[in-house]
């Protein structure tokens, strides 16, 4: 009896290695399994994603991504004059500043101009010293002070900014102010940008409310809606800046109640909201406030109003695209990225990535188009 247990467990011993071995394999086989079918549900899922944010552009009236263009960036006579200015030729530079527009799109015009001078003023001193009593000259530098004390503070958040940075930027900035003065001095009458190149400056230097105040007079009483003028005030009236959240509310209400249909300033208030939200750290769901679809409804009515040659009808339909996909208004938001055809204006250029952010949300916007249009059907 002893050897048949003996001879079994023999036995079983001498088996235990094959029943393991073949254990094993099974076992391998089943995780080799999962694995396939967990590499499966990932693919799918990927493809699913993939699909779901990408769409055929030319399907929904849009130009594929490679064709679109920053807003901000100039135009071929622009480039043709900031080239000549590099090269030394201020006289183009003063032919393309001396005509006739009005004083916002004066301003628009100066703004790539000042950028260079920042950077190299020879033909700036140039043309200074050949007219010193030149208005257009003496505004562009003073613009071109302010843009080069930035440059000095950089855009970086103000615990990131040096002492001497900060003491380089007030020092530059102070002189702006004077070269401002100066400007004024000269300048025709009624011309408000001597008084609009001051606003960062303001911003800058912290001027208190009423000194502002006492700039924003003398401004509006010769262009009371000069459009980069409101553009610039709404940041100094912001809650990051010298103001609040209901003094910046405040102060772009009163401008749009008082400006004519179609001045496009009702827009600028979706911007407000922009700052407002962003400081608050605010969730997606604040854009779908009643009040700011108000907003929205103003807004619109203010870009139908206006002229279609108005130049800042992109920054309108920029603010509206975007605010109307956030608001949960697709449709809409869609008729005003295809009204933008191949520019990317603002907001879409403050990112970091201005083209993906605006291809993300226009893909979004064109989703929820869609998926409202099979609910109406």
């Amino acid at each position: 009896m002893i050897g048949i247990i003996v001879l079994v467990v023999i036995g079983l011993v001498l088996l235990f290695p094959v029943v393991m071995t073949k254990l094993t394999k099974r076992k391998l086989a089943q995780v080799e399994q999962a694995k396939a079918t967990i590499a499966r549900h990932e693919a799918r899922l990927a493809e699913e994603a993939r699909t779901k944010n990408t769409i055929v552009p030319a399907e929904h009236g849009l130009l594929l991504g490679s064709e679109l263009l920053l807003d901000d960036q100039p135009g071929a006579e622009e480039t043709a004059v900031l080239a000549a200015a590099k090269a030394g030729d201020w006289q183009a530079a003063a032919a393309y500043l001396s005509v006739e527009a009005t004083a916002d799109l004066r301003w628009r015009r100066q703004r790539e101009l000042a950028q260079l001078a920042a950077e190299d003023d020879a033909w700036l001193q140039a043309w200074r010293a050949e007219r010193p009593q030149d208005p257009t000259a003496a505004l562009l530098h003073a613009d071109a002070m302010v843009y080069l004390a930035w440059n000095v503070r950089t855009s970086a958040r103000a615990n990131q900014v040096t002492r001497e940075q900060f003491d380089g930027f007030h020092r530059i900035l102070a002189e702006a102010a004077e070269a401002a003065v100066a400007a004024a001095a000269l300048a025709p009458a009624d011309d408000p940008n001597p008084w609009v190149v001051q606003i960062p400056i303001a911003m800058g230097l912290g001027w208190p409310n009423d000194r502002f105040r006492q700039l924003w007079a003398e401004l509006v009483e010769r262009d009371p809606h000069q459009w980069t003028a409101h553009a610039r005030a709404l940041q100094y009236w912001c809650a990051k800046w010298r103001g609040s959240h209901e003094l910046m509310h405040g102060f772009i209400d009163g401008a749009i109640a008082a400006a004519p249909a179609g001045s496009l300033l009702a827009p600028i208030k979706l911007e407000a909201y922009y700052e407002q939200f962003a400081q608050d750290g605010e969730k997606a769901t604040a854009w779908q406030r009643p009040e700011v679809g108000a907003a929205l409804d103003a807004a619109l009515a203010d870009l139908a109003a206006a002229d279609p040659d108005h130049p800042r009808i992109r920054y309108a339909r920029g603010w509206l695209a975007y605010t109307l996909t956030k608001a949960g208004r697709p449709t809409e938001a869609l008729a005003q990225f295809q009204a933008l055809g191949q520019y990317i204006p603002q907001p879409f250029t403050n990112f970091n990535d201005p083209r993906q952010a605006f291809i993300d949300l226009r893909v979004k916007a064109v989703q929820g188009a869609v998926e409202a249009a099979g609910q109406r059907a």
